[in-house]
């Protein structure tokens, strides 16, 4: 099954499609469409690799703000 976002990006090129087809063919995709699903899902990736850092820095601000509390003055 062809995922719809991909094939509108794919339409939606236009003047641009040349460039992306060369591009695609250089990186050894053997279609446009496999090329722009790989960079979708790396995008996807970058995301959620991203999310998870945030969420460790949280994880590190809240257990530094515990530990600072060590007088009840503060």
């Amino acid at each position: 099954m062809q995922n719809q976002e991909i094939i509108k990006i794919i339409d939606n090129l236009k003047g641009r499609r040349g460039y992306e087809e060369k591009k695609a063919s250089k990186l050894g995709f053997s279609s446009l469409y496999a090329y722009f699903e790989d960079k979708i899902l790396k995008e996807k990736q970058a995301i959620e690799d991203q999310k998870k850092e945030l969420e460790e820095i949280e994880i590190d601000n809240a257990s530094v703000k515990k530990e600072k509390k060590s007088c009840g003055c503060c």
